[in-house]
């Protein structure tokens, strides 16, 4: 009797289980970056009723800055029946730029820069010019522009300067970032501990850090400036576009400064320095 070769058969289910490995697979790689992607991404359009029900979310942020948005993109759409949709949705902007946490009022000061000729929203811009956080100060100095309305210069003159952050409290500084390092609204710079409780130290604005005023493990009393941070090429580049509509001769230094190319500044912004004060001096009496 001959030997016969006899396959071992295959065991139950383990076919089954190799499906649901590559399904889980397709999961994570193709499917999870989509829902990631749609649950970030502001461009998906939303008609009247899920405008108006994700406008009063506040449990759900970023579905408000995703409705805020969207308001905007209305407001910038050509043509005019889309344009005046939007109009129904402006009194919740207003509320949103007077209620909503920091991300919300920032965006609100944005999308009522779009819209000139309303002048609640030109009313409620100028009063964010004192809000306490400051990119909200910013969004609603650059959409005052859009106003003819120079009264944030001010603040749009700071974004071509160093920024002082003080500590939220007093304590021993425990530094967490070195000069140089890039930034963002949220990082954490370092920690303040006043006796054994600690409080994060976090950024408000975008920049590059330039230096520590104070040493690590420093004692530091509440309000006290501690870091220096430049601005952010985006910043400098949105306060140049608008120095170039309010901008005054005394701003001229500074831009100067920029266009000769000052720190690590791109090309495409040096020209815009150069535009800038090239139009600043082109407004002064002769």
């Amino acid at each position: 009797m001959s030997d016969l070769s006899v396959t071992a058969p295959t065991k139950p289910g383990l076919k089954r289980r190799w499906l649901f490995v590559i399904l889980a697979m397709t999961f994570l790689f193709v499917l999870m970056p989509f829902l990631f992607w749609q649950a970030t991404w502001f461009g998906k359009p939303l008609n009247d009723a899920q405008l108006q029900k994700s406008l009063v979310d506040r449990e759900h942020p970023r579905e408000i800055q995703h409705a805020l948005s969207q308001v905007a993109d209305r407001m910038l759409a050509r043509d005019a029946f889309t344009r005046d949709s939007a109009r129904q949705f402006y009194p919740q902007v207003v509320q949103i730029a007077q209620n909503g946490q920091d991300e919300l009022r920032l965006t609100a000061a944005w999308v009522m820069g779009q819209d000139n000729s309303i002048p609640d929203f030109h009313q409620e811009l100028v009063r964010l010019l004192q809000d306490p956080n400051p990119m909200v100060r910013r969004n609603a100095a650059l959409a005052l522009v859009r106003f003819g309305d120079a009264s944030g210069l001010a603040e749009i003159r700071s974004m071509l300067q160093p920024s002082a952050i003080g500590a939220p409290d007093a304590g021993a500084l425990e530094q967490r970032l070195k000069p140089g390092e890039s930034i963002n609204p949220g990082t954490l710079l370092g920690r303040i501990r006043p006796g054994n409780s600690t409080n994060e130290l976090r950024s408000q604005i975008p920049g590059i850090i330039r230096q520590w005023l104070v040493p690590d493990k420093a004692a530091v009393t509440k309000g006290q400036p501690i870091l220096l941070v430049d601005s952010s090429v985006s910043e400098i580049w949105e306060s140049l576009r608008a120095l170039y509509l309010i901008g005054q001769l005394e701003d001229v230094p500074a831009i100067e400064e920029i266009a000769r190319g000052a720190g690590d500044i791109p090309a495409n912004v040096r020209q815009q320095a150069e535009l800038t004060a090239t139009a600043i001096r082109s407004r002064q009496p002769h």
